[in-house]
């Protein structure tokens, strides 16, 4: 089954832990669909961004409860994968000024 790789690779994760990540490590992180493998993970990432893909690792982040007032909730959990590109190659998200 071949599917459209925005459909696996849905958002980049932008916090300072990712931005730290991206600087020393060479890793990005991304928010992934919940029923992608690590090998569709890695092909979208390589033909989105045009960048050779080291090492892919995924993991389920579970949401948060949450209250509002007496009644309580549940926020939706979600996949992250954290995809090691390959060196000197890397992927930017905003255009610098």
């Amino acid at each position: 089954m071949n599917r459209d790789p925005r459909t696996i690779v849905l958002e980049p994760v932008m916090t300072e832990k990712s931005a730290r990540r991206r600087e020393v490590g060479n890793e990005v992180a991304f928010v992934v669909a919940r029923d992608a493998n690590k090998i569709e993970i890695r092909k979208a990432v390589e033909k989105l961004f045009n960048v050779s893909v080291v090492s892919v690792r995924t993991m389920t982040v579970q949401g948060k409860l949450k209250r509002l007032g007496r009644f309580e909730g549940k926020r939706a959990s979600w996949k992250k994968a954290i995809v090691t590109l390959k060196k000197g190659q890397m992927i930017e998200f905003f255009e610098h000024a």
